[in-house]
């Protein structure tokens, strides 16, 4: 199954489950619930701390949940806050790059360089808690992320502006890679 964010990021071959942390998690449980997926795969936007570049497609099983006031020692969290998808088998995996989640956009590219050095190199607001829904229903997971902007003081202004070629360039990359898919 496909899922995505919702509102403005919405496919044609996707189900949404809502925007940010907790609309995702609530709508993914309940869909958990009544009728459990076997496979998924979220797909949607995410902004850059500076390995890629706008319109890179990105894929990745690993979210982290972190704060920016944590990179500064303004915060901590007592729950394990680096997690990886499900698997239902032991094959080793390669290392894949983290992509963080929070309800809100960093615009600092300063505290970006924090992520990097922690192999965190996207963003995107829903991952982590797509992630541990899976993870807690044992369904395997996989993100594939369009990049829209970096995660600076322009990041709204650019998301806004490449949003629909995203889109449209991530609804490219679905339909080639999983000729299933219907539109």
């Amino acid at each position: 199954m496909v899922i995505c964010a919702g509102n403005n990021e919405t496919f044609e071959f996707a189900t949404p489950i809502g925007v940010g942390l907790i609309e995702s998690a609530i709508n993914l449980t309940r869909l958990a619930l009544f009728d459990k997926p076997d496979f998924l795969i979220f797909v949607g936007s995410a902004g850059s701390y500076g390995k890629y570049k706008p319109f890179d497609i990105v894929e990745s099983s690993v979210g982290s949940n972190i704060e920016n006031s944590f990179w500064s020692g303004g915060s901590y969290t007592p729950i394990d806050n680096v997690i990886e998808a499900y698997h239902d088998n032991n094959v080793s995996r390669e290392t894949m790059d983290i992509v963080n989640s929070s309800n809100y956009i960093t615009t600092n590219v300063s505290i970006g360089k924090s992520y990097r050095k922690n192999n965190i190199e996207l963003e995107n607001m829903e991952f982590f808690s797509v992630l541990r829904v899976a993870q807690e229903f044992k369904i395997p997971l996989l993100g594939i992320f369009i990049v829209t902007n970096y995660c600076d003081k322009d990041a709204h202004k650019d998301f806004v502006s490449n949003h629909n070629k995203a889109k449209e360039l991530l609804s490219f990359y679905m339909l080639d890679k999983y000729k299933e898919l219907k539109t």
